[in-house]
């Protein structure tokens, strides 16, 4: 089987480039079979994409999934990535003791060498010198202007942010694009610097664009480079991959220590959250501070500036969408995780836990991962949604996920996180009137579930029963006059007044009985 990117060259050369398969087979010595069999089941799936819902979650996997292989057989190499980093940190050691004067004591080559084989590696000489060589040449760079076509490359970079949310100092992180040819620039904030993240800002970019660029041009973030392959070679992670093939655009990457490569955003990064924070950096919920760095973006891009030629970067950005490629449906920017629900019917995720219902307890369910929000199914079906919380060792509980174990164990629920996470509308019902029987409240909340009611219905029937019959709050009471709310209003008025009547009778019925047994206690003390 191919890799992954090779896969994605042959997707690219062949519906991007219009090369025949002739062709790619030849430049990637690759069978014309093997080519033909990728370009066949990418164009079916895109086909079945189109032909259907373009934002169905199982054809857009189908269309970015990558090839199986068998590594059983995968010889070992040589150089690895313990012996880069020994090396790296030999060289450094080699550096602190040249700036105290110390060169005589500096490892030479034969003296890493020899160090290395001492540690276990197993490496030759030949390599070692190779790399140190690489490692150690000096040249003086030269800066050499670029000229851009419209369309042709986007660069991305991250930034930090640290802002003051609802009066906590908090760091965010910036995700911002810049085209080189228009140097229009679109930024918004996300809580982490993860893949999800990175895939929702891809998405959320070119739909706002609303056109894809043919390079997009990356530093070595960790969610974009998988892994080194020598000095120059990276990986790129599968993330970058599956959005490569879906949007159909290339991508590179800078050389270590030059952001200079991709300098258009690496200036955007500063100076957009100067501009966006350096007056306020204080707002309530960070979609407040999204807001006004978005903003803040609309304004730039609709000033003249004297690095875009004299015209606005709003005015260039039109120039480029006639050459931009179409975007298909909006791709699927979640991580795929799964969990094994613990004893307590919660799953744990970045140290936060979250409910799960009950019955899952013990069994492995699938969360789909969203920089906003987790969504969980179990057997290919959804069975909950929790917004994602960036906190640390919190509890995120629904009452609801634990009605099977609390009917059993109604004694449980007055101490439990399930109703101290509760809304507190919910929790001031429980301790105002069912206290004391919490297996009726139990009962209520599975009437409610099992009927699709929203807990609003029985604050609203509690406060009629207050003007009708306050004497008799109880679950039965409540559930009449749920299912009453869809009854016409004259026959809701016509029981109303028959609770009121029932609700006389049962008062006077106590008074009589109160008096009669005053009567005999008096009769008893004479």
């Amino acid at each position: 089987m191919i890799s992954m990117g090779k896969k994605q060259k042959i997707i690219l050369r062949k519906y991007r480039d219009g090369v025949s398969e002739r062709k790619i087979a030849k430049e990637l010595k690759i069978n014309r079979t093997t080519v033909r069999r990728y370009l066949s089941e990418y164009k079916r799936a895109r086909q079945e994409l189109f032909s259907s819902d373009p934002n169905d979650e199982v054809l857009i996997d189908n269309i970015v999934k990558p090839p199986t292989y068998n590594s059983e057989n995968r010889g070992k190499k040589k150089y690895t990535e313990e012996i880069d980093k020994e090396i790296n940190r030999l060289l450094y050691l080699n550096e602190q003791k040249r700036n105290r004067g110390m060169h005589k004591h500096m490892m030479k080559k034969v003296d890493i060498y020899e160090h290395l084989i001492e540690q276990g590696y197993d490496i030759g000489y030949t390599s070692v010198c190779h790399y140190i060589g690489e490692k150690q040449k000096k040249r003086k760079e030269a800066f050499v202007r670029q000229a851009y076509n419209p369309g042709d490359v986007c660069e991305f970079d991250w930034g930090e942010v640290k802002l003051e949310i609802d009066g906590q100092q908090r760091c965010l992180y910036m995700a911002v694009f810049t085209p080189a040819f228009s140097n229009y620039r679109y930024a918004m904030l996300f809580h982490r610097q993860d893949t999800a993240s990175f895939l929702q800002a891809h998405v959320r970019f070119f739909e706002h664009i609303g056109g894809v660029y043919h390079t997009m041009v990356y530093d070595n973030m960790r969610v974009a480079v998988r892994r080194f392959v020598g000095l120059s070679e990276k990986e790129p992670t599968e993330a970058l991959l599956k959005l490569s093939m879906y949007y159909l655009f290339d991508f590179r990457f800078c050389n270590l220590y030059s952001g200079n490569e991709k300098g258009h955003v690496e200036r955007s990064v500063e100076f957009v959250r100067r501009k966006s924070f350096c007056r306020n950096h204080s707002f309530p919920l960070a979609t407040s501070a999204n807001e006004q760095l978005e903003k803040t973006c609309n304004h730039l891009n609709t000033c003249f500036s004297r690095y875009t030629q004299g015209k606005r970067p709003i005015d260039l950005l039109s120039e480029e969408k006639q050459h931009l490629k179409e975007v298909p449906g909006a791709f699927d920017c979640s991580l795929m995780e799964r969990f094994k629900v613990d004893k307590y019917s919660v799953i744990t995720y970045k140290t936060n836990r979250y409910s799960v219902p009950d019955h899952l307890v013990g069994k492995i369910v699938d969360v789909k991962i969203y920089p906003e929000k987790l969504i969980c199914y179990h057997e290919n079906k959804k069975i909950c949604q929790h917004e994602r919380r960036y906190s640390k060792s919190q509890w995120y509980i629904n009452l609801d996920h634990y009605l099977y174990t609390l009917q059993r164990k109604p004694g449980a629920l007055a101490g439990s996180q399930a109703l101290f996470s509760a809304p507190v509308k919910v929790k001031n019902v429980f301790k105002k009137y069912f206290s004391s029987e919490p297996g009726d409240f139990i009962d209520l909340l599975l009437f409610l579930r099992d009927h699709d009611f929203g807990f609003e219905r029985v604050t609203i029937s509690i406060e009629k029963l207050k003007r009708t019959c306050p004497h008799n709050i109880s679950a039965d009471m409540i559930k009449v006059l749920c299912l009453q709310e869809k009854s016409p209003q004259g026959d809701c008025n016509y029981h109303y007044t028959t609770l009121k009547q029932e609700d006389d009778k049962i008062f006077q019925q106590s008074r009589i009985q109160l008096e009669e047994l005053n009567h005999l206690l008096a009769q008893n003390q004479t």
